[in-house]
């Protein structure tokens, strides 16, 4: 028996000095994500990291309805211009700062005017934010805005410490300090962003890593590598010529789901010295551009019949898609004849992409299909901050991009095309357009709002001072040892309730 008690007791010393091991996640991102500044950020990466680090004030569920996270309830006032936000109990920053309606007037207020924020033209329609008690805000609107709870679903809704906001200023991305499950721990720019489990979460049962690693790997057959070997445990956005491969393979699971959101080309028409050519200057030129594109041929050339070609900032499943705008057909004799009308036989362009596996195939497809009509398309790959960047300053010609989409179909279209909207990045300016679309924001009747964006479309789809080239899915491959994940219809990667048993 003393031999017995000695050994349990020895057991237990052992147990008491190594620790059972910590549950890590490790993702291989497709890109590297900005500024970690909900405030500031725009990338769809960034995101998908804030998920993890930054609750918001409402989220969105798998069928795509907004949902209590950070406000348990709310209510809009008769008129449609007070929104009244009744907020969770119990809640800390990670800096262990509570969380109260002064926090979120504290953001609000931020998103609304730091000189980098780029939540501006999202909160646009907010006259005032106030706290009317310890855990209730009002927001007092100029004008009815439905768009304000989808908005306050994504960045402009997560909600930040003030007292880090306060101290880092416009450099809060250096250390960003949030209310999510997991908390900040270090960034190596291009290489990883690390974050832990926060133990004072208010929903911290449910949360079973202690620790997240996000790794940026372009190069969806190396990310794909990377998950076979052991070195990741979930892959995001994984090439749809791999997903055959991964479907058989016994070690690892596929899973997809089609998101809002699109694939465009951005055409440079007002930002600075770089508009002034031809194709930022000639709408005809753009229009050919388009018309000599093959967008069902991009989706099985590129993405195996998964995605879906498009001309809209809404996928054609979409109740907001214009069916009046049917995606066109390619048409190489009308091309040449748009570009023999603006006076041009061949045309020199730029056109800048990120540097991964996927858009590159798809840019060099498009690049032999526009020459047939007389387009001498160079490619310039960039990492994918610094081509975010190039078109923010305006510095490029034509822009390949992608957008996540968002629950509204606000989100999809007015912050990118009105005059002040905070991502017009082509900086193409229509008072008709923007009327129309503020317009849209201000009714809550759905009919109204579709006869608003379908009279938008149809100028846009005329200007072009975007070019719509579809819609794909978000693919994953995942490790068979991580359980519970579910892909989300946003795209966005949710780790509540996930575990990882390797």
């Amino acid at each position: 028996m003393r031999k017995l008690t000695t050994l349990t007791a020895a057991l237990l010393a052992t147990a008491i000095a190594f620790p059972a091991a910590s549950a890590e996640l490790r993702i291989g991102l497709q890109d590297d994500a900005d500024v970690l500044d909900p405030a500031q950020s725009r990338t769809f990466v960034g995101r998908i990291v804030y998920t993890a680090m930054c609750d918001k004030l409402v989220d969105i569920s798998q069928e795509m309805k907004i949902v209590p996270q950070l406000a348990t309830e709310w209510n809009w006032s008769q008129d449609g211009k007070e929104l009244t936000m009744t907020l969770r109990e119990g809640v800390k920053f990670h800096d262990d700062t509570p969380f109260n309606a002064e926090a979120v007037v504290a953001t609000i207020e931020r998103n609304m005017t730091l000189p980098e924020s780029r939540r501006k033209s999202e909160l646009s329609s907010v006259e005032k934010v106030e706290a009317t008690g310890e855990h209730e805000v009002k927001f007092t609107l100029k004008s009815p805005d439905v768009t304000l709870l989808a908005q306050l679903s994504d960045r402009a809704g997560m909600i930040v410490s003030p007292k880090a906001a306060e101290e880092l200023g416009a450099n809060f991305g250096s250390h960003p300090v949030c209310a999510g499950p997991f908390k900040f721990v270090e960034r190596i720019q291009q290489d990883r962003i690390v974050l832990e489990k926060f133990q004072d979460y208010w929903n911290a049962d449910q949360v079973f890593l202690d620790k997240v690693t996000y790794l940026p790997i372009p190069d969806t057959t190396v990310r794909l590598a990377n998950l076979r070997s052991g070195d990741l445990d979930i892959a995001e956005r994984i090439s749809a010529s791999d997903a055959a491969a991964v479907k058989a393979d016994s070690s690892l699971t596929y899973a997809d789901v089609i998101g809002p959101g699109y694939m465009a080309m951005y055409v440079n028409v007002g930002n600075g010295a770089r508009a002034e050519n031809p194709l930022g200057q000639d709408k005809r030129l753009r229009q050919a551009f388009s018309l000599a594109i093959d967008r069902e041929a991009i989706n099985q050339i590129v993405f195996e019949g998964t995605a879906k070609g498009g001309n809209q900032p809404f996928p054609p499943t979409s109740p907001w898609f214009n069916q009046n705008l049917p995606v066109p057909a390619r048409d190489i004799a009308k091309a040449k004849e748009l570009m023999k009308e603006a006076g041009h036989e061949t045309l020199d362009v730029e056109l800048q992409h990120a540097n991964n596996t996927t858009q590159t195939q798809m840019m060099q497809v498009i690049q032999a299909m526009v020459a047939e009509a007389g387009f001498n398309v160079s490619l310039r790959a960039t990492e994918f901050a610094t081509l975010l960047s190039e078109q923010t300053a305006g510095n490029y010609q034509l822009s390949r991009s992608d957008w996540s989409g968002r629950i509204d179909p606000d989100g999809n279209i007015h912050q990118f095309i009105t005059c002040e909207g905070g991502i017009n990045d082509v900086k193409y300016c229509n008072p008709e357009v923007d009327q129309l679309l503020n317009d849209a924001r201000a009714s809550t009747d759905d009919a109204v709002r579709k006869e608003k964006y379908d009279a938008a479309s149809v100028i846009l789809a005329d200007d072009m001072p975007i070019i719509y080239l579809g819609h794909q899915p978000y693919a994953y491959a995942i490790d068979n040892g991580v359980t519970d994940f579910a892909p989300s219809p946003d795209g966005m990667i949710r780790l509540v309730g996930v575990k990882n048993a390797d």
